[in-house]
């Protein structure tokens, strides 16, 4: 099967600038994001399939090995350890932060949840194996993006077993050497001069087994269950930023160490502000009479109000810059600003005193026999 272009799927031309990338994938991310469309299958897919682009064509070290062999470029190959206590998994994934691959699209409170890395490398103690890490995908507002929030999430995981305390033994019983393997999980045949070793068939490569499995988890040690979390959400974070919950993903087997939550957000986009990194844009109307005469207004902020002077004589579209009324920056220490674009709005409907008065100053002027200004005239005399 043809894979997806991940430049198509984001809407965008191979040589996209990092920002644009980020601003063409929350448009995407808005538009299919699950909350957005309930029991929508192929906007969920469309959703998974959009982030895993952007996950990679924002690394500039993936973006240029996918550039070279396309998805290929991701395929197979050895993982890379995680770090202490745990593995990258079954499924070769080099960073475990950035791409999300193995997906079961089960739905958890207020967004997707997702199983990821395959099931796990082993670790904490012989035959244990790790708990797979997992996604959730959360939408927050502008506002919250700004100071930061605290989020209570739910979501269903596998859990250690309560009955058995994650041991997979019934109560009373217990797990004793394989015979067959004598406890190292593993088993050796002879093949003339060549001796194989490979995976014991009595135990899975356990080393050993469950006199009497647990009748709460039949022996596997875990669970399904709801749980809930809450999530500190610093100020600043934007569209696909991640957040690492360390032990919060899927619990470990036979002693294996849990996995990793990584929360992955999705930031509303606003009615007035348009983000462009740290900084905000926002357009705001004033009266032609106001752009002539002058004075101050008023304009919104995500803090509240500020005062705006407006020069005589302001044209349609000029743009002013409101210092530290940005957005914080994640990595802390400054803030953006605040562009405030005015719009100098043209009357539609004149009353007879308000046209009278109006022509009146047109004459004044002398632009009633001139439309338009001498200077624009001068320059477009060469075309003629």
């Amino acid at each position: 099967m043809a894979q997806d272009d991940y430049y198509q799927l984001l809407g965008v031309e191979r040589g996209v600038t990092p920002e644009e990338l980020k601003k063409a994938y929350r448009k995407k991310a808005v538009q299919y994001h699950p909350d957005k469309n309930p029991g929508n299958k192929q906007a969920e897919e469309m959703f998974k399939k959009v982030s895993h682009a952007y996950e990679v064509l924002n690394d500039p070290e993936k973006r240029a090995a996918y550039d070279r062999y396309g998805a290929a470029a991701f395929e197979g190959g050895g993982g890379v350890p995680r770090g202490p206590g745990g593995g990258a998994g079954a499924g070769g994934f080099h960073d475990p932060f950035d791409i999300f691959r193995e997906v079961f699209g089960q739905r958890g409170g207020g967004g997707i949840f997702e199983e990821m890395f395959g099931g796990g490398g082993q670790g904490g103690g012989q035959g244990g194996q790790d708990g797979s890490d997992l996604r959730y995908d959360l939408e927050i507002t502008l506002e919250e993006a700004a100071r930061g929030v605290e989020k209570e999430i739910s979501f269903r995981k596998a859990m250690a077993c309560e009955r058995c305390d994650g041991s997979g033994a019934e109560p009373g019983s217990r797990r004793v050497n394989c015979v067959t393997c004598r406890g190292s999980g593993q088993v050796r045949r002879s093949g003339g001069i060549i001796t194989f070793t490979q995976t014991c068939p009595s135990c899975g490569g356990a080393g050993s087994r469950i006199e009497k499995p647990c009748t709460g988890c039949k022996g596997e040690g875990r669970v399904a269950k709801n749980t809930k979390i809450h999530v500190r959400i610093p100020p600043g974070v934007d569209t696909g930023s991640r957040l690492r919950s360390t032990g919060n993903g899927e619990a470990g087997v036979a002693g294996g160490s849990a996995g990793d939550l990584y929360i992955v957000l999705t930031v509303k986009e606003h009615e007035l502000f348009e983000r462009q990194g740290d900084d905000l844009y926002c357009d705001i109307p004033i009266k032609f009479t106001y752009a002539a005469l002058g004075g101050t207004i008023e304009v919104p902020t995500l803090s509240g109000r500020a005062s705006l002077k407006i020069a005589p004589g302001t044209a349609s579209g000029t743009t002013f810059r409101l210092r530290g009324k940005g957005m914080p920056s994640l990595r802390g220490g400054t803030t953006g600003d605040q562009l405030v674009r005015v719009q100098v709005e043209v009357p539609t409907s004149l009353s007879a005193e308000q046209r009278r008065i109006l022509e009146e100053f047109a004459k004044v002027s002398g632009d009633a026999n001139e439309p338009t200004s001498r200077s624009f005239f001068e320059k477009a005399k060469k075309f003629f």
